[in-house]
């Protein structure tokens, strides 16, 4: 008796495809209407990781409000945007985050109560983060990023950071010290930036990096706010109090940072409280005026006349093998000037020293480094300074050690970084590249380094340490053609060929 085949063909097959349809077809759709997601990627490219999930526990009492500047359907559909879909997504699914996605063009009322000073700027895709009157913006062009053609994804690493701002309560702030002659930021009278003196423009450059920026007078004030990011001190004519002084002091004991743009000034006298604030960081303050006497080296002023006083300079790499320097202050701004990004001038300068090395105390853990220095003349082949320095201000000692260093190598800009409290200073000898009224192209070198410094001194992007995150890559290396070609026959060719072989089998039995 011959066995009976168990047949797969007619009604059989029918049924089993209605069975397949009535349980795969639901559960799809269900996925679907869940939107239900499983994060296989190594590192975890569409889940919120777990830092920005403590601080979201963290702050789940404070109402905050994350504004996309477009539409969520778009990342969605895009595979590259996908990541920045799942993080807002995942941000609005708690109760206490409102997701807003606006159209900048259509909702004007919207996109200006994020900006309402127009310096931040609002455009197509930018981020903005809200908790009660604190708001930061999250560049688009930040978010994504391309580095050997690695798609990098920096969104979570930027809004968990702009979520610790603004729920701290307040940008963090630079405040510029009043009270010593100083010019303001502010027009007369008012509380808004300056666009025609002072130090306005300068003010607004900062506040588009994220910092709030305020006026301080120290000595009425009685103490530094706890929001400060840096004290800024731009153009004084007369020295800081005892008191200013020692508040600072504790200041920068307790790793706070500090900008100190010293114009020369003719205010007879030492500043032996400003003096005392640099040597403390291994920096010593010359009284002059520094011009340069050779024309080749000298740039053209406001009036576009050649003028002494506006000198070519040359920035400090301290990324060079040889030295122990850790920070790195000036190697873009290098790379930028010679693609004639900017130019490398600065102009009425006072010149600064090193303290000798091991003469103050904290010198074995202060980083201390010049940023700015002369430009030397090699005319015959030998280098030589061409710089003469005038005395100006300070005493009979000062005007004395002032006219000894024309002549020499000096240097115009410092950072100062103790390593053991984590306070920093940066000094330079002019205020003119950031004033309104003496800003010039010929300085856009030295005005860019001071943007620059006051980034390193503290940078406004809180990191939670979420760090970039990119697409993984499995990729396998040969140690020659021949190798690859093996290893190509074993895993392509030869499993090709089975089925190859298995399917000849099969048309030659298929009605056997």
């Amino acid at each position: 008796m011959k066995k009976k085949k168990f047949d797969l063909s007619g009604p059989f097959a029918f049924i089993l495809a209605i069975l397949v349809l009535l349980i795969f077809v639901p559960v799809n759709l269900i996925a679907g209407y869940y939107d239900k997601v499983y994060d296989m990627t190594p590192n975890k490219k569409y889940t919120l990781n777990e830092k920005t999930v403590q601080l979201l526990d963290e702050t789940k009492d404070k109402e905050i409000d994350i504004y996309y500047l477009g539409k969520l359907q778009d990342l969605k559909d895009n595979p590259e945007y996908l990541s920045l879909y799942h993080t807002l997504t995942e941000l609005d699914a708690r109760d206490n985050i409102t997701l807003h996605c606006i159209d900048p063009d259509k909702d004007v009322e919207t996109a200006s109560s994020l900006d309402p000073t127009g310096i931040l700027g609002v455009s197509e895709l930018d981020i903005f983060v809200k908790c009660g009157t604190v708001i930061k913006k999250v560049q688009a062009e930040r978010i994504f990023q391309k580095v050997d053609g690695i798609q990098h994804y920096d969104g979570e690493e930027l809004i968990s950071g702009a979520l610790k701002t603004v729920t701290n309560g307040s940008l963090p702030t630079v405040y510029f010290l009043q009270g010593h002659g100083e010019k303001s930021i502010y027009d007369p009278g008012t509380e808004n930036y300056s666009l025609e003196s002072g130090y306005g423009i300068y003010a607004q450059q900062l506040y588009a990096k994220n910092y709030d920026v305020k006026e301080l007078d120290l000595d009425k004030e009685g103490a530094i706010p706890s929001n400060t990011a840096i004290l800024l001190l731009a153009g004084p004519q007369q020295d800081l109090t005892d008191n200013e002084t020692s508040l600072i002091n504790d200041y920068l004991d307790q790793g706070g940072s500090m900008s100190f743009l010293l114009d020369p000034c003719e205010t007879e006298g030492r500043f032996k409280n400003i003096e005392k604030l640099l040597e403390k960081f291994g920096i010593l303050m010359d009284y002059n005026l520094v011009t340069e006497t050779l024309p080749v080296l000298q740039f053209r002023n406001r009036e576009g006349q050649q003028d002494p006083a506006f000198m070519r300079v040359e920035f400090i790499d301290n990324t060079a093998a040889e030295n122990d320097y850790t920070e790195d202050l000036t190697s873009e701004l290098i790379m930028l000037i010679d693609n004639g990004a900017y130019n490398a001038g600065i102009s009425n300068t006072r010149s600064f020293t090193y303290l000798p090395e091991a003469s103050f105390p904290g010198a074995s853990y202060t980083e201390v480094s010049p940023l700015i220095a002369s430009t030397p003349d090699f005319t015959n082949g030998i280098e030589n300074y061409t710089v003469e320095s005038t005395p100006m201000g300070g005493n009979e000692a000062t005007a004395a050690e002032a006219e000894q260093l024309s002549g020499t190598e000096l240097y115009y800009g410092f950072y100062s970084y103790n390593k053991l409290s984590g306070g920093k200073i940066t000094v330079f000898g002019t205020s003119e590249p950031v004033d309104t009224e003496a800003m010039c192209p010929t300085t856009s070198g030295v005005q860019t380094l001071i943007l620059f410094s006051d980034t390193w001194l503290y940078d406004t992007d809180e990191s939670l340490g979420v760090g970039t995150k990119l697409n993984s890559y499995d990729y396998m290396k040969f140690p020659s053609a021949k190798k690859a070609e093996s290893t190509i026959a074993v895993i392509v060719i030869f499993p090709l060929a089975v089925a190859l072989v298995g399917l000849i089998v099969w048309l030659r039995r298929r009605h056997a």
